[in-house]
């Protein structure tokens, strides 16, 4: 295994940045899905003079990983670009710890000064805001473009969460992914989609150790989304989706009771806006009643929401969608993956 991690300073110069250790954390429950922590032996890395701080206050690292196939040539996957953030370590002796969080932390910190408002169709709300933080930000959308009902967020209002919140409408997403681009899109239904990976035990397997459990505990069977915006002058608008797999443990009409949780936004003036909705956040309110905790030989190609093949010791198989990892950056080091919902693999 090797990765390369490499500064982009403010002054427009670059530099490939020698590491002991680190890791890059990626997380689909939380707002800055990337973020990474680098220990380097660089002591020159640490700002001694302001102008030696201006080169780092919006610095960025950018994080490759992947195999040295040992004859010369190498394979990386982009990890990240990172808006370094922490800078900290002996100026003498080292080692210093370098922290980052992927471009999302510029969106989210750029917060609203006056009201914002938000109307026209999905696609160029999402990317109004994002470009009004970054601009010339790389955005990818894989969704049918629709209209939403117009929105105003007030003063000190989060941008981010106004990017989420809108998405929601059409059942999508926003995060940005390794290479730094943003993507709107669905999340991959588990047991439709090709499987990306197999983690397997056994000889040439990459399975080392994994746990398997379920819960209830903040699981919802049920979101009822709600849209009602007088500024649009349409009529309010709901729809209630439900586990509807008799299959499942969280059925809706099964043993485990009716147990709904709500979402509501102004955004949301069509039942089909709201279905949506719905459905999206109904995979995330129900999807903890099975999931899975793995390490395997690190994969550093993986993203949130790809729906891996697991093949335990004991042969039996299931499929999991994948909701954060942790990749080191040096060989040996454990690649832990949880998974946010499990069904059984024929």
């Amino acid at each position: 295994m090797v990765a390369e991690v490499v500064i982009f300073r403010t002054d427009g110069s670059t530099a490939t940045l020698p590491h002991t250790s680190g890791s890059v954390t990626v997380d689909r429950g939380q707002a800055i899905r990337r973020t990474c922590t680098v220990i380097s032996s660089d002591v020159s890395l640490i700002p001694r003079t302001a102008l030696d701080e201006l080169s780092v206050y919006g610095a960025r690292l950018r994080i490759t990983a992947g195999v040295d196939y040992g004859d010369g040539t190498q394979e990386l996957v982009p990890l990240g670009t990172f808006r370094l953030d922490d800078v900290d370590g002996d100026p003498v002796y080292g080692p210093v710890t370098l922290g980052g969080k992927s471009l999302e932390c510029i969106i989210t910190d750029h917060r609203f000064t006056a009201p914002y408002r938000a109307a026209g169709t999905i696609v160029s709300s999402i990317t109004a805001l994002i470009t009004r933080s970054i601009p010339g930000a790389e955005i990818v959308s894989t969704i049918d473009d629709a209209a939403i009902g117009p929105r105003t967020w007030d003063v000190e209002g989060d941008p981010w969460a106004a990017v989420q919140e809108i998405a929601a409408a059409g059942a999508a997403e926003v995060s940005c992914n390794g290479d730094g681009v943003f993507i709107i899109a669905t999340l991959p239904d588990v047991a439709t989609t090709q499987p990306v990976w197999t983690v397997a035990a056994g000889e040439g397997g990459v399975y080392i150790k994994g746990t398997r459990g379920m819960t209830s505990a903040g699981v919802f069977n049920g979101v009822l989304a709600r849209g009602d915006n007088a500024e649009s002058g349409t009529t309010p608008v709901q729809y209630l989706a439900v586990d509807d797999d008799p299959g499942s443990p969280t059925y809706w009409d099964g043993p485990y009771g009716k147990r709904p949780t709500f979402y509501s936004s102004s955004t949301l003036t069509t039942v089909l806006a709201c279905t949506n909705a719905a459905r999206l956040k109904l995979v995330t309110a129900r999807a903890p009643n099975a999931k899975g905790s793995f390490s395997a030989m690190p994969n550093p190609a993986l993203e949130p929401g790809d729906v891996l093949r697991v093949e335990h010791p004991d042969r039996s198989k299931e499929l999991h969608q994948v909701q954060s990892f942790t990749v080191p950056l040096l060989p040996g080091g454990d690649f832990p993956i949880d998974t946010i919902s499990a069904k059984e693999d024929g």
